[in-house]
């Protein structure tokens, strides 16, 4: 006779939805991020970029599209998260629909 199956411990919804929310947040951020890097390299040169001085960075170009993709990336992924925090329903909303 079989054993009976084991019980998998029970994921509460609160993670993921925050799981899914980090997903649906991050993953079209970075690819917008990417998008948003191709379209400003096409015109912008990594060697002829200067610092808030008068002198030139001297970063290999490695480093700027790096750091220029977290950049984006960062900026894109905060546009999203304000954008899901005004999408959903406040405490006001939710007591109104007696929920």
């Amino acid at each position: 006779m079989l054993p009976p199956p084991r019980a998998e411990p029970a994921l509460t919804a609160a993670p993921r939805a925050w799981r899914r929310r980090a997903l649906l947040l991050l993953w079209p951020a970075f690819v917008m991020a990417g998008v948003l890097e191709a379209l400003v390299f096409a015109v912008v040169d990594p060697a002829a970029l200067h610092g808030l001085g008068t002198e030139p960075l001297r970063w290999s170009a490695s480093a700027v599209h790096s750091i220029s993709f977290l950049v984006f990336w960062a900026v894109i992924a905060m546009s999203a998260a304000v954008t899901l925090m005004l999408e959903a329903p406040g405490p006001g909303i939710a007591a109104a629909r007696g929920v």
